[in-house]
C-alpha cells in the first residue's frame, strides 16, 4: 500500500469533527495575572480591615486617625493605589479594555481621596460615612478585576 493510500484510509476512518475543531484554551482573565491577582488580594485584605473597623464601631473613636493601625492602613492603601495605577498603565500599553483601564485609574485616585477623607473626618458620622465609602470602593476594586473581560473597544490607548 502506498503512503498516500495509507493516509487516505486513516483519514476516512477518523472522525472529521475532531480534526476540524482545535481545542481552545479558556481565555485568561486579568485576575489570573500576577499583578492583577495582587490587586485583588490587597483590595480584599484592606476591605476586611475596614469591615473590622465598622464592626468594632471605630467611627466613634475620635483618635482613630492617629492610631498605628490606621497609619499602617494608609501605607497599604497607598501601595494599592500605586498598583491600580500600574494596572491602568499596563492596560493602556496593551491597548485593551478602555473601560477597565479608566476604572483602575479612577480607583487609584479615589482610594487616596477616601483615605484622606477618613483621616480628616471630625465626627463619628463623618468617620462612619468615610468608612462605608472606603469599603464600597475597595469592594469595587475587587469586582472590576475579577469580572469577565468585555469586548475590546478598539480605541487607541490614551
Amino acid at each position: 500500500m502506498s503512503c498516500g493510500l495509507a493516509v487516505a484510509a486513516v483519514l476516512l476512518m477518523s472522525d472529521p469533527s475532531v480534526a476540524a475543531v482545535q481545542p481552545v484554551p479558556p481565555p485568561q482573565t486579568l485576575a489570573e495575572e500576577p499583578m492583577y491577582a495582587d490587586i485583588v488580594s490587597r483590595s480584599r485584605a484592606l476591605r476586611d480591615v475596614v469591615d473590622s473597623w465598622i464592626a468594632r464601631g471605630m467611627a466613634a473613636d475620635a483618635q482613630f486617625a492617629q492610631s498605628e493601625e490606621f497609619s499602617g492602613f494608609q501605607i497599604a492603601a497607598a501601595e494599592l493605589s500605586e498598583r491600580d495605577m500600574a494596572g491602568h498603565l499596563d492596560l493602556r500599553q496593551r491597548g485593551t479594555d478602555g473601560d477597565l483601564r479608566c476604572i483602575l485609574r479612577g480607583l487609584s485616585e479615589d482610594l487616596t481621596a477616601r483615605v484622606e477623607a477618613l483621616a480628616a473626618a471630625e465626627t463619628p458620622t463623618q468617620r462612619g460615612d468615610a468608612l462605608s465609602e472606603l469599603r464600597y470602593l475597595l469592594n469595587d476594586n475587587v469586582e472590576v478585576v475579577v469580572a469577565p473581560p468585555g469586548p475590546s473597544t478598539g480605541e487607541p490607548p490614551h
